[in-house]
């Protein structure tokens, strides 16, 4: 075999082995736009999150979040074109405070975590909080 045979075999050895090497990693978590969740959060705690969300306020992804212009069967996670996804960050500080100051909870949306105060606690199932008559 000449030099030069070899030597592209060996190259291709490299190529062969670096790229089953890269493949073994797993993809680098990379959400976009993460404001109030911590930006290292697993892609499946933060569906747990989002999950949490949907059943608090009893609605769906598009509550919040929108489509793809460019590819409508695709969510663009990261867009904030609707309003609501901004109150719904203003909310989450304001629970993040109240556990902080009156019951001493550091939230830090990790799955199984019990909040005192939680989405649940005001908007029970529903997108907007009803406001309660006082008891008598």
């Amino acid at each position: 075999m000449n030099k030069s045979r070899k030597l592209w075999i060996i190259i291709g050895m490299i190529v062969f082995v670096l790229s089953g090497v890269a493949a073994t990693y797993p993809p680098k978590d990379e959400h976009k736009n993460l404001k109030i969740l911590s930006k290292n959060i697993s892609y499946e705690n933060l569906d747990k999150v989002m999950d949490n969300f949907k059943d608090a306020l009893g609605v769906k992804c598009n509550f919040c979040h929108v489509k793809q212009k460019e590819d409508e069967s695709k969510w663009d996670f990261a867009s904030d074109e609707k309003p609501e996804k901004e109150i719904a960050r203003k909310m989450m500080k304001m629970m993040m405070r109240i556990n902080k100051k009156y019951f001493k909870h550091k939230v830090s949306y990790n799955p199984g975590e019990v909040l005192t105060v939680s989405c649940q606690t005001c908007h029970n199932g529903k997108p907007r909080p009803e406001p309660q008559a006082p008891k008598k």
